[in-house]
C-alpha cells in the first residue's frame, strides 16, 4: 500500500465529504469561473494539507471532527490554491502536478482573476460563519509566505544568506503553511487551547524538513518533475550550498559565487557546482539537519495517546523525508 493511502486510511470518509464542501465552496454564478474552478479540483495533488487538519483534529480531540474542521480544511486549499495560480502567473510556467496551469489554458489576466476570486472565497468562508480564530491563522500564514518570498529574493541577489537567514525564509515560505494547517486542525476541534500552539510548532518542524528534502532533490540523480541543478540556475540559496559556503577556502568560495551568479545557465559548471557541494559534505550536512526537524517533530507527538491518528501523523513525517519527488 503506498504511503499516502495508508495515511489517509483512518480519514478517508471526511476527506471524500471534504471533497464535495470545497468543490461547493467555489461556486459562482459565472459559468466560466465554474468551469476553471471545475478544473481546478480535477486536477487535484495528494492533498497533504487537508489530510493534516482531520488528522490533527482527530488526533486533539479523540477522534472526532466538526464544520469548523470542514471549513478550516476548505479555507486553506481555497488559499494554497490561490497562491499557486498566483505563483503559475509570476514564473511563466505553463505546468502544475502535470496538467495545464491556468495561466497556458485561460491567460494570465483569468489566471490572477481567479486566484483573487478563490482567496476572497476563502476569507469570506471564514467571516460568515464567525471563524475568526481560523481566519487569523490563515490570514498570517499568508502574510509570512508572502514576507519568505520577497526575502529570498532580497537575499539572492546578494548571495549573502548565513544558515539563519535560510532557516527564516524557509519557515516562512514553506513551513508556515503546513504548520496552518496543524494549527487550524486543532483550533477547530479545541478553540483557545494550548494544543494550537504546540500542533503549530509539529507543523512548522514537518515543514522545514520538507523544504531541506526539496534542496537535496536538486542534487539528485533521479527524475522528479524538476531538472537537476534548477536552484542553482534560478539562483536559490539552498542549505547544501550555504554549509559549503561557509566551509570551503576563499577561492573555491569565490569561485561558488561567481558560478551561481554569472554562469548559472552554463549546464557544465552547474554540474561542477554540484559536484564541489557533494565533496564538500554540503549533502550529508542538509540531512543531518532535516532529521533533526524530524525528530523534533515525532517528539511532540509523544505526549499523545496512541491512536490510528497519531500512527498516520507519524507515517506523514516519516513520509516527508523518505518521499522519492
Amino acid at each position: 500500500m503506498k504511503p499516502v493511502v495508508r495515511i489517509k486510511q483512518p480519514i478517508y470518509t471526511e476527506m471524500e465529504l471534504f471533497e464535495k464542501k470545497f468543490y461547493e465552496s467555489m461556486s459562482s454564478k459565472v459559468s466560466l469561473l465554474n468551469r476553471i474552478t471545475y478544473y481546478i479540483v480535477n486536477r487535484k495533488g495528494k492533498q497533504m494539507r487537508p489530510m493534516f487538519v482531520f488528522l490533527v483534529a482527530k488526533m486533539v480531540s479523540g477522534g472526532k471532527v466538526n464544520e469548523r474542521t470542514y471549513r478550516g480544511a476548505s479555507v486553506i486549499e481555497l488559499i494554497h490554491t490561490a497562491t499557486l495560480v498566483h505563483d503559475d502567473v509570476v514564473d511563466d510556467s505553463n505546468r502544475r502536478r502535470g496538467f495545464f496551469s491556468l495561466n497556458a489554458l485561460w491567460k494570465n489576466k483569468i489566471a490572477v482573476l481567479v486566484g483573487d476570486y478563490l482567496l476572497s472565497k476563502g476569507l469570506l468562508l471564514s467571516i460568515d460563519n464567525d471563524d475568526f480564530d481560523l481566519l487569523k491563522i490563515i490570514s498570517v500564514a499568508v502574510r509570512e509566505m508572502s514576507e519568505g518570498e520577497l526575502l529570498q529574493i532580497e537575499k539572492a541577489r546578494r548571495l549573502d544568506i548565513t544558515e539563519e537567514i535560510y532557516y527564516e525564509i524557509i519557515r516562512q515560505k514553506t513551513a508556515t503553511l503546513i504548520a496552518a494547517c496543524c494549527a487550524l486542525g486543532a483550533c477547530s476541534v479545541k478553540p483557545a487551547s494550548e494544543e494550537i500552539e504546540k500542533m503549530r510548532k509539529f507543523g512548522e518542524l514537518i515543514g522545514m524538513a520538507f523544504q531541506i528534502k526539496d534542496d537535496l532533490f536538486d542534487y539528485g540523480e533521479e527524475r522528479i518533475g524538476k531538472p537537476t541543478g534548477i536552484d542553482i540556475k534560478e539562483q536559490k540559496m539552498t542549505l547544501p550550498l550555504i554549509y559549503t559556503l561557509n566551509n570551503c577556502s576563499e577561492k573555491d568560495k569565490r569561485w561558488l559565487i561567481n558560478s551561481v551568479k554569472n554562469h548559472n545557465k552554463n549546464a557544465a559548471r552547474v554540474k561542477e557546482v554540484i559536484a564541489f557541494v557533494k565533496q564538500s559534505g554540503g549533502l550529508e550536512y542538509a540531512g543531518q539537519k532535516m532529521k533533526e526537524f524530524q525528530q523534533e517533530a515525532l517528539q511532540l507527538l509523544n505526549a499523545y495517546p496512541e491512536s490510528e491518528y497519531k500512527s498516520s501523523l507519524e507515517l506523514m513525517v516519516n513520509y516527508v523525508i523518505d518521499r522519492k519527488k
